[in-house]
């Protein structure tokens, strides 16, 4: 139906909205208060129309117009705000603050390929770590990563928490330092620990590692492309699931045939964070972390086997049976002259 000139769906959504007016009209059909402030270059002066500058001097997040009505116009605007909340460090609003709890079902609305726009836009802003806890605290993670969120909640000793914390906090690291982010090794974190269920059930119904592997993660990535899509970039988020097994195989020239792979140092990188709550994956980062400081010749020397002895195993000796001296044999003992 539309409505002056704006499209909208049954349930409320706009699906488009071009119309175009004066900056007061435009101000009032932004998400927030604090993101409807104009700048006129004429007079140099701030043009406030909807209480923004109130807001941010009481650190406020404010949705302009009834929360609830502008939720169910575009669900993404939810997604928002917590964006903003944990970017700029702000507080929510009460009443912007309130449905938040209970409208995370309206992300189901939203194409997978916007909300993965979304996502990214989430997780990749350099507070990855404190979005993510107020996605779960709002109750908005479960229809992002519905999987991921059911291991959150029946996992015992809060491993996946664990792994998932690290990963965000070498995040907000990383880019706080100015270093790059593959968008992949996120998505590889948010996704583990399903793929380890899947895969050890599978392993239980007769499949080796490596199929396991293979079917779950078709698996999994089917299951969440349904919810949020993965660019294609993010392809090398499979790579990096693939390489873990073949870490653990470090004799040979297999560790040098590894180390030259193009996933490599992203596949390493996860090693080294699943290392922080798994013994045996913190025994391999450790070899691996060794083989990185040697030179050439050293991580040679490092892969090969331990040598076994090549010595001939030597035969018993055979006892040579006594026989009784003769005279002749006998040593006549040294004297002593006192």
């Amino acid at each position: 139906m539309r409505s002056n000139g704006v499209k909208r769906a049954e349930n409320g959504r706009i699906l488009s909205d071009n119309v175009y007016g004066s900056i007061e009209e435009d101000a009032w059909r932004r998400d927030f208060t604090i993101n409807a402030l104009y700048y006129d270059i004429a007079n140099f002066t701030v043009l406030d129309y909807v209480g923004g500058i109130a807001d941010l001097r009481a650190g406020l997040i404010r949705l302009i117009g009834d929360p609830v009505q502008r939720y169910h116009e575009d669900p993404v605007r939810m997604l928002r705000a917590v964006r903003f909340a944990a970017k700029l460090g702000l507080r929510l609003d009460p009443a912007t603050e309130a449905p938040l709890h209970h409208l995370g079902h309206l992300l189901a609305q939203i194409p997978p390929a916007r909300l993965s726009d979304e996502v990214f836009k989430l997780f990749l802003g350099g507070s990855a770590l404190q979005t993510f806890e107020l996605l779960r605290h709002y109750r908005l993670f479960g229809w992002l990563f519905p999987a991921t969120e059911r291991c959150l909640s029946r996992q015992q000793q809060h491993y996946p928490k664990t792994l998932l914390v690290r990963a965000l906090a070498d995040i907000d690291r990383r880019l706080a330092e100015s270093q790059s982010v593959n968008p992949a090794f996120l998505s590889a974190a948010l996704m583990w620990e399903p793929l380890r269920e899947q895969q050890h059930r599978l392993q239980e119904q007769g499949l080796d590692e490596y199929e396991a592997l293979q079917a779950a993660i078709d698996t999994v990535v089917q299951a969440q492309i349904s919810h949020v899509a993965l660019p294609r970039r993010c392809n090398t988020m499979r790579e990096i699931w693939e390489l873990q097994p073949r870490l653990a195989q470090i004799t040979g020239k297999r560790p040098l045939r590894l180390f030259t792979h193009p996933r490599f140092r992203a596949a390493y990188d996860f090693l080294v964070l699943r290392a922080e709550t798994d013994e045996p994956a913190a025994e391999l980062a450790d070899w691996w972390t060794r083989f990185l400081r040697l030179d050439e010749a050293g991580r040679t020397e490092m892969t090969q086997p331990v040598a076994k002895s090549k010595g001939k195993k030597s035969k018993p000796r055979r006892r040579r049976k006594l026989r009784s001296p003769s005279s002749s044999d006998v040593v006549p003992s040294p004297t002593f002259d006192s």
